[in-house]
């Protein structure tokens, strides 16, 4: 996956405007009663209407530059989600994503910290990641693959596997 690189104090890399939006988004979606037409036009607004159909994020959630996630349909993202997703973050349908995860797709450059290091995740079809865990910057978990509990997902996930631990290995074979 090919990184790239955005200068925060560039205005034109940065896009305060983009992140300003998002900021007061969650705050309102942080603050309304889920299952509600409200909610659910304000997550819509969030994801610019790239979120699938039976989809659903529950509150609290972080997202930072929700223009770049794209969310497919039957997705389940449970409570206090933090997206970081100046990299793009992809979301296939079917998947499960449980309490206090991390999809992290960007990072700041070692030697120059206004500099964000951008690769995005890919969440395939059907996969589960546990509570707590936390996914990299471009990072692919495979179709029906089960991240565990406080995982820290520094390699793409195959297929059809179970991975655990900080770093995540493999665990099990489906």
């Amino acid at each position: 996956m090919e990184e790239f690189r955005i200068d925060m104090r560039k205005p034109e890399e940065a896009d305060p405007a983009e992140s300003i939006r998002c900021a007061q988004l969650c705050f309102k979606i942080n603050h309304t009663m889920p299952y509600t037409p409200e909610y659910n036009a304000l997550i819509k607004e969030l994801f610019l209407n790239n979120i699938g159909e039976n989809s659903r994020m529950m509150p609290p959630m972080t997202v930072v530059r929700g223009n770049n996630v794209r969310i497919g349909k039957n997705v389940v993202v449970m409570n206090n989600s933090l997206f970081m997703a100046a990299g793009g973050i992809t979301i296939e349908d079917d998947v499960l994503v449980a309490a206090n995860v991390q999809l992290i797709s960007n990072n700041h450059d070692l030697y120059d910290h206004q500099v964000l290091t951008c690769k995005p995740v890919l969440l395939k079809r059907n996969c589960w990641i546990g509570a707590g865990a936390t996914i990299l910057p471009g990072i692919t978990v495979g179709e029906n693959a089960v991240v565990a509990a406080g995982a820290v997902v520094t390699k793409d996930v195959e297929d059809n596997t179970v991975v655990g631990g900080n770093p995540a290995k493999i665990i099990k074979r489906l």
